[in-house]
């Protein structure tokens, strides 16, 4: 938009956006100290402050717990994968989305969904299940596609299954009410 009119030299923003919020008003739902005094009705106002629509464009919605003091002081596991193992496996994802479409799997349109994110048959029945229990809308939807289209090409397989939809499915936590 340009002085109020839409100017059609300048295509529109692409952005990554990264948030983070309380999982309730006091901060402490989910916790395992036990602090939280809120009540469920507090919990569904303060969440309900992030409209739908803009909640439907969040691909990755993840609770994330507060680190216990005693975690954040211990020795790094010998057996946990490095930054570098996990930046390679990244890099080797991204390059099957463009060998494969041309472009990354979050700038695929509604057709190219259709061609490219097909998930085997149990995959796409427990979509279908999860859309229906979730409510969840046509560009959630979407968004789950993908998802565990991106977990397929991370783990370097063509056909999206079915752990690759539940795994997406679970980064949706604001629309499945958790923590």
């Amino acid at each position: 938009m340009l002085g109020g009119v839409f100017n059609s030299d300048f295509p529109p923003a692409r952005f990554q956006l990264v948030a983070a919020m309380n999982p309730c008003p006091c901060g402490y739902l989910g916790d395992s100290s036990g602090k939280c005094r809120c009540t469920p009705d507090q919990v569904l106002r303060y969440r309900g402050r992030i409209s739908g629509p803009l909640l439907d464009r969040i691909d990755l919605q993840l609770f994330v717990p507060r680190v216990e003091r005693e975690t954040l002081t211990a020795a790094a596991t010998p057996s946990a994968e490095t930054s570098e193992q996990v930046r390679a496996r990244v890099v080797a994802a991204r390059e099957r989305q463009l060998q494969r479409q041309g472009k990354p799997n979050a700038a695929l349109g509604p057709k190219e969904l259709e061609q490219h994110c097909r998930p085997e048959p149990a995959a796409q029945t427990l979509l279908e299940t999860a859309m229906t229990r979730l409510s969840l809308s046509a560009r959630a939807y979407h968004r789950v596609l993908k998802v565990a289209r991106s977990l397929a090409d991370m783990e370097a397989v063509t056909v999206i299954g079915k752990a690759h939809v539940a795994e997406a499915v679970r980064y949706r936590e604001l629309d499945r009410g958790q923590p």
